[in-house]
């Protein structure tokens, strides 16, 4: 068991001993911190509380919730804010989640699935991971497999001896290239054949829905094609689909500049400019989110739990996506501070994570 899961469990028993008024007063510390970003003093906890405590007594029960490391003093004058281990037990243990109101909905409902249905998959992603960013106030992130498009025309062109450039045309107007080498004494008209070969197989079709039908065909093509050709339409084939690998994962973040509103001090500018830094990490934002995909609905990042927001100080609510066969194609959600409206936003991600795999369930058209 690692240090931090002992951490988290030495705590956790400790606060289930905690009474009711030291729950209060912890609530308190992190719904000021929520709402305002601001530490909370005695004195103004024991005007909210519902019975009558004075600010000493406050005090003491403060002393005790920072003793289990849930609260801390940013100035040794100060009030308290509520440490990323207590944030992660008020999310993990008192965190209430209300519903969407029916306006948020609606916004969301608009947003995603837009004017008309005919949007590729990459439009309707997009547009998510932009009306997370503005319901939020915080940076909208979205990560999936890119998708193949059905395909429209596919040519090979002479580049100089040994090698041609495969281009690849989507029904979406997409377009990719590969070099490809060729083999040794190959005649241009192979190329054409190839082609033509190749477009009576695949146009209509993605990648990978033509790959099998085009590998089955070869292995009675000698008709159709010389040996040549045949190795051209192989050699194709393993360039475009990575030699039968993963997708590539595709990442959309939207919002960046929400990161930069209401700031209350430069330590707050030093925190966005390293979240800003860690979003160009594209790779390290990819890994974080794929982390997601193993939850059956939202997922919650405070802070240094994971390395990503270690500097940054950030978090990040995230929840999968699936397609209209029920598989997992990706994530989307917020990151932002870690005072972000946890209450209003797991809701947000999750139901936007449920239209956005509605949509995708439906025939997408460019």
């Amino acid at each position: 068991m690692s240090i931090e899961r002992r951490l988290l469990e030495s705590t956790a028993a400790g606060f289930s001993q905690l009474d009711r008024r030291s729950r209060d007063i912890f609530r308190r510390i992190v719904d000021g911190y929520l709402s305002t970003g601001e530490p909370l003093g005695s004195r103004n906890i024991s005007r909210l509380l519902s019975v009558s405590l004075s600010p000493a007594s406050v005090r003491n029960v403060m002393a005790d919730l920072e003793a289990l490391g849930l609260i801390y003093a940013p100035h040794v004058s100060a009030g308290r804010l509520p440490t990323e281990l207590g944030l992660r037990f008020f999310v993990d243990a008192m965190l209430e989640i209300g519903d969407l109101s029916p306006e948020d909905r609606t916004a969301i409902e608009r947003q995603v699935t837009g004017a008309s249905h005919q949007r590729s998959m990459e439009e309707i992603l997009t547009d998510a991971s932009a009306m997370l960013s503005g319901l939020s106030r915080g940076a909208g992130v979205v990560v999936a497999s890119k998708q193949d498009p059905a395909i429209k025309h596919i040519e090979f062109v002479p580049l100089e001896p040994g090698r041609a450039l495969a281009v690849l045309v989507g029904e979406d107007g997409s377009v990719e290239n590969r070099l490809l080498p060729l083999p040794p004494g190959l005649p241009p008209s192979a190329l054409v054949e190839a082609s033509n070969f190749l477009n009576g197989r695949m146009r209509g079709r993605t990648l990978a829905e033509a790959r099998a039908a085009i590998q089955d065909a070869l292995a009675s093509a000698e008709r159709e094609l010389n040996e040549l050709s045949a190795r051209v339409v192989e050699a194709g084939l393993a360039g475009w689909g990575g030699g039968g690998g993963d997708h590539p994962r595709q990442l959309i973040v939207r919002g960046q500049a929400n990161l930069l509103e209401d700031l209350k001090a430069l330590e707050d500018l030093e925190r966005v400019r390293l979240l800003l830094d860690d979003l160009e990490g594209k790779k390290d934002v990819i890994e974080l989110l794929g982390r997601a995909e193993d939850a059956d609905g939202v997922r919650i990042f405070i802070g240094s739990e994971n390395k990503l927001f270690s500097l940054s100080g950030s978090s990040m609510i995230a929840a999968p996506f699936r397609d209209g066969d029920k598989k997992i194609v990706g994530v989307l959600g917020v990151i932002g501070p870690t005072r972000l409206n946890y209450a209003r936003i797991v809701p947000m991600v999750d139901y936007t994570a449920r239209v956005v795999g509605r949509m995708l369930g439906q025939p997408q058209g460019g």
